[in-house]
């Protein structure tokens, strides 16, 4: 008789949601998962946990870390109305409206871009920004 495989657990959708938001706060504050460790009397792993979604993060522990990261808890659950909502593509296929925006969004480069970009505070300067960008874009399209 073989032995079995450990099975993986695959974390759940709403604790996978719920990390990704702590990790965007955190990112965008400039805070270290070993600072907000410290806040909260865990370690950096824990808090890599928590935003992985492999460890839940109890009602509780989301008070603590909602207002160490000055937000009211319900900022954690704000998209994920959005990200359950799905919506047909031109092949027929279901997809989620939010999946290439919201992965843009949480990851470190769009992260920084966005507080860089809010950072300008002459509206005349983002305006050119953004048409630079938007033409770069299109001649990216084209080539």
């Amino acid at each position: 008789m073989e032995p079995t495989a450990a099975k993986k657990k695959v974390p759940n959708p709403a604790d996978v949601h719920v990390g990704a938001r702590i990790r965007m706060r955190r990112m965008i504050l400039g805070i270290s998962q070993e600072k907000l460790g410290q806040a909260l009397g865990v370690t950096f792993q824990q808090v890599q946990k928590y935003e992985k979604g492999a460890t839940r993060v109890g009602a509780g522990r989301l008070l603590e870390i909602a207002n160490f990261l000055s937000v009211p808890v319900s900022y954690f659950f704000e998209t994920a109305v959005l990200e359950a909502l799905e919506t047909r593509g031109p092949s027929g296929a279901i997809v989620s409206a939010t999946d290439d925006f919201d992965v843009f969004v949480k990851s470190s480069e769009g992260i920084k871009l966005n507080n860089a970009f809010l950072g300008i505070n002459d509206p005349s300067v983002r305006r050119h920004l953004l048409d630079l960008v938007v033409s770069m874009s299109r001649a990216g399209q084209e080539n």
